[in-house]
């Protein structure tokens, strides 16, 4: 993703605080060296607007969320840069995402096996989002 200003945005896990109370960290943002313009990855902006809804609009006390503890797709990244990349490398990420639905493919097989169609509703909703993200549309800011 483009800057306004030209520049190519860099994507960073970064905290958002909503509100002064509600904390939520390891946010994937795009963010411009030049300018210093943030936005959100636009893939996950439901599910960030979704908790502040659920947590954040009626605080009244600090809070602090880990991200990646409710959507996979951050988790994946999260997990990619706590081993020590500042940047998303595209063919790690793409193996990673691949690891991450075999394993939630075998988890929907145990499900089934079990007969528990709330967890199978449940992995099925995470195997959308992973499958749903498209690495290509950000190949130029990943490096």
């Amino acid at each position: 993703m483009n800057c306004v200003c030209g520049h190519v945005m860099n994507l960073l896990l970064r905290t958002v605080i909503f509100a002064k109370q509600t904390e939520i960290r390891n946010v994937p943002v795009f963010t411009c060296p030049n300018c210093s313009r943030s936005e959100v990855l636009n893939y996950v902006k439901k599910d960030l607007t979704d908790l502040i809804a659920k947590y954040g609009k009626n605080s009244t006390e600090k809070q602090s969320f880990l991200f990646q503890e409710s959507n996979d797709l951050v988790n994946v990244l999260f997990e990619l840069f706590s081993k020590g990349s500042k940047y998303a490398h595209i063919a790690e990420l793409e193996k990673m995402l691949q690891e991450r639905i075999n394993q939630l493919l075998d988890v929907f097989l145990l499900a089934k096996t079990m007969n528990d169609v709330e967890w199978m509703e449940d992995v099925q909703k995470r195997l959308k989002l992973l499958t749903g993200f498209s690495v290509g549309a950000y190949r130029l800011n990943m490096n």
